[in-house]
This record gives C-alpha cells, sequence and structure tokens, in this order.
C-alpha cells in the first residue's frame, strides 16, 4: 500500500519506517529541508533503539523516501498520516495549528479518495476540525480517522509492531476496511484492532496516559507515606502489584514522570474537562503530586549538607527523562539542576544519549562527563535521576576513589538497601530507609 506520513518528529519516523518494514511503500514528508536531506542520505535524526536498522534497510530498498513537497508526497496515496506537533498552549490546550495547516492545504491537493488519519495525540473533537479544514476546499471524497499511537519511547519499535492493541475511530465502513488491512500483518498474534467511533478513539489515548500517571503519582505519595511510617515501598509494590486488577506496571516510585506524552496529556485531558464544566479532581491532584516529586531528593540533600549547598559540587548520573532515549523533555534531572544552580552548586553530569540536548538548553551552565566515572571527580555526593542499564550494577570501588564522600542519592531506587549499607554508603532513595554509612567499613 502506499502510504504517506506528515511529520517526521518521534512518530512520525517509526510510523513511517515501520510500517515500511512490512512492505508498504512510505514517503515521509517534513517542511525541514536540512531534516529531510539528512535522512534522505541516511542520517536518522531521532535515538530509539531498533531504529536505525529498520531506517538504514528500508531507504536502501526505496520502500521509505523523503520530501519537502507535499503535494508530491500524497501522490497515489491510499493512507495519509498526520504524525504533527501537538504542543501545550499556556492554558493547558493542545495547539492544532500544525494539523489544522497541513489540513487545509491537503483540501487544495486531492484528486481522489484518500483516509486521513490523525495520528498525534489530539483533543476529542479534533477529527470533526479536520474534515472541516479538508472539506471547505474539495469536493472529492474522503476519510478522516482517529489512530492514536501507544509508542513508548526507548521500545517504541516493538510497540510498533507487536501492539497491545490498535485502536481506529471511523465510522466509515471504507475507511475501516482500509486501516483493517494495513494493520493486519502487525496483529495475526491476535491483539485486537479496536473500532470505534473517532471521539471515543481521541478520548482513549488521553485517558490511558493519564491512566499511567494517576498509578505513577499514587505509588510516588505512597513512597513519601513508607517514608514518614517506616514501611518499604518496594514491598508495598510488590504486594499490590501481585493483584490482578493492579498490575505490576508503573508501580516503581521515583522522582516523577517527564517526557512528551504524560505531562502534556494529562494537561491537556484537564482543559478539555474544563471547557466541558468539569473539574476534573484526580488529575488536578496527579499534576500537583508529580511538579513536587521532581525535586524530591532536594530535601533530603538540603538536610544532609545541614542546607548548606553553596560551594559544593555534585555529581548527576542520568539527564532523560527515561532510559533508552535521549528525550529531556520536562525531565526530572532539569528540576534538580536548577535547584542546585540556585543553591550555589555546582554539576557534572553523564547521560548516555541525552548530554548533547542538555548542553544546547543550559550551555556551559554545568559540567558534561565523557564517562559516567569522570562525572564523579571531586564530587560531594551522586545524584541519580535515570534508570539507565549501564547505572544499575556500577563499580561500587570506582565510585569510592571518585567521590569525596560516599553519598549517593537515588532517585530511582537502582540499589538494594542492604547491599548499601554493607558497602558502607550514605544512601537515600524514594520510599525505602535510608542507609547510614557504617564506620567499620574500609574506604581505602
Amino acid at each position: 500500500m502506499k502510504i504517506t506520513v506528515v511529520g517526521t518528529g518521534y512518530v512520525g519516523l517509526v510510523t513511517g519506517t515501520c510500517f515500511a518494514e512490512t512492505g508498504n511503500d512510505v514517503t515521509c514528508v517534513d517542511i525541514d529541508v536540512k531534516k529531510v536531506e539528512m535522512l534522505s542520505s541516511g542520517q536518522i535524526t531521532i535515538y530509539e533503539p531498533g531504529l536505525e536498522k529498520l531506517f538504514e534497510r528500508n531507504l536502501k530498498e526505496g520502500r521509505l523516501s523523503f520530501t519537502t513537497n507535499l503535494a508530491e508526497g500524497i501522490r497515489d496515496a491510499a493512507v495519509i498520516f498526520l504524525a504533527l506537533p501537538t504542543p501545550p498552549g499556556e492554558d493547558g490546550s493542545a495547539d492544532l495549528s500544525y494539523i489544522l495547516k497541513v489540513a487545509d492545504q491537503l483540501g487544495h491537493l486531492l484528486e481522489d479518495y484518500k483516509v486521513i488519519v490523525d495520528k498525534s495525540t489530539v483533543p476529542v473533537g479534533t477529527a470533526d476540525k479536520v474534515r472541516a479544514a479538508i472539506g471547505k476546499n474539495t469536493t472529492v471524497e474522503f476519510d478522516v480517522v482517529s489512530n492514536p499511537e501507544f509508542l513508548r519511547e526507548g521500545v517504541a519499535v516493538e510497540d510498533f509492531m507487536k501492539p497491545d492493541r490498535v485502536v481506529i475511530g471511523t465510522n466509515s465502513e471504507r475507511a475501516r476496511k482500509i486501516m483493517g488491512d494495513l494493520y493486519g500483518p502487525f496483529v495475526r498474534q491476535g491483539n485486537p484492532v479496536i473500532f470505534m467511533d473517532e471521539k471515543s478513539a481521541e478520548l482513549t489515548k488521553y485517558a490511558a496516559n493519564s491512566f499511567l500517571a494517576t498509578k505513577i503519582s499514587f505509588m510516588n505519595e505512597i513512597a513519601i507515606l513508607c517514608e514518614r511510617l517506616g514501611a518499604d515501598v518496594d514491598m508495598v509494590r510488590r504486594g499490590i502489584g501481585s493483584d490482578d486488577r493492579i498490575g505490576k506496571r508503573f508501580l516503581f516510585p521515583g522522582i516523577g514522570y517527564g517526557g512528551s506524552c504524560f505531562p502534556k496529556d494529562v494537561q491537556a485531558l484537564v482543559k478539555s474537562s474544563q471547557d466541558a464544566e468539569y473539574d476534573f479532581r484526580i488529575l488536578n491532584a496527579v499534576m500537583d503530586v508529580n511538579e513536587q516529586q521532581k525535586v524530591f531528593l532536594l530535601p533530603k540533600i538540603e538536610a544532609y549538607f545541614d542546607n548548606g549547598l553553596s560551594g559544593k559540587h555534585f555529581a548527576l548520573w542520568g539527564l532523560a527523562f527515561k532510559p533508552n532515549t535521549d528525550d529531556i523533555r520536562e525531565a526530572p534531572a532539569l528540576y534538580i539542576i536548577e535547584r542546585l544552580l540556585a543553591a550555589g552548586a555546582t554539576v557534572t553530569a553523564f547521560d548516555p544519549e541525552a548530554m548533547p540536548n542538555v548542553q544546547k538548553l543550559l550551555g556551559n551552565r554545568i559540567n558534561f562527563a565523557e564517562h559516567q566515572y569522570d562525572a564523579l571527580e571531586n564530587a560531594d555526593a551522586l545524584i541519580i535521576a535515570t534508570e539507565w542499564s549501564v547505572f544499575r550494577t556500577p563499580d561500587f570501588d570506582k565510585i569510592r576513589q571518585h567521590l569525596k564522600d560516599q553519598v549517593i542519592f537515588d532517585g530511582r531506587n537502582l540499589f538494594e538497601v542492604p547491599r548499601m549499607q554493607e558497602l558502607g554508603f550514605h544512601y537515600e532513595s524514594v520510599g525505602r530507609q535510608a542507609v547510614t554509612r557504617l564506620n567499620t567499613v574500609n574506604n581505602d
């Protein structure tokens, strides 16, 4: 099938590449000339494990191509995916200007029937707006479908190729048949393709992300309670996660969620609720909890150093909002950095992928280390903000050698508390009792 994907950001590039991998002829369209030139020459523009191999193969086989020309890109296409940015406005609402601008252009360009698919995360009613924007400029028959993405950064290729479910919003039998055929190769193991109306599909994406964000914030509040009552959040997590009605996923406490989806989508659903004259009280609380959780470690750090952070130097492991991505949008590490700098401290950071993005944002306000242990040199303490696998089993002897003192503040609960006690570290995490360094440990 001939497919067009408008937008070559995270969602667009993954979508286009994965559809090409199943034999479709995919053209990706973007107005960024430099980006299109890079992609056309084989330079991938995002970091996503497993994507580069598929990208290179399909580019070489001619199933994947790139252009800045929308008219050229949609020629002969049966399906046009809109994978465009929907950034939050000042009031929290999703900005639909990019999508509606392209929809307006499509109305002038359509020559035969096509299925126009909203792949971006959009508020309820967007399909109607896209339909109106296209329809005012054409008499050609077309259908608008809502097909929200459920891709997790870091495992997006696997999520696309083996989806838990595919949600398709349409009332058109013609569009339903085309979309069913397109997704057929991805659901051969029996995972459902769920057809529904467009508005329900649009709300499904917001509801799913908001529910997951709620689970995270709930566990973060349980973690706070654990610390005050002397309980262990890891034990509580295992105890409740074994209940099939609750499930094991998204129950790990930490220093809050970030990224491009959860913060934006929760905020947008709250705004949509306000527009419908409904106060979504749970989600307002979720946002409040998450904002506080991003700097959850700061009071612990301040207490350890008796509120004297000026002149202190900290090592920071992890800058991305989660592992296996270079995405720093709403990353808790950035909030920690700002608080430390404001207190007069200095920071040296290491992240396997996200350092270039943070350097563009912060410049020389912090230092960056080429290797994870280099970041520890002369640091008064280590702060862990992202749970990269490379941080999970470090060489603790090297940590001892490089740090001024054996102090770790772990925002992702990477290490077992008894183990850290044996090693003699002052170790503080989230929802577990702090470990004070043993005086008997040989630090040489």
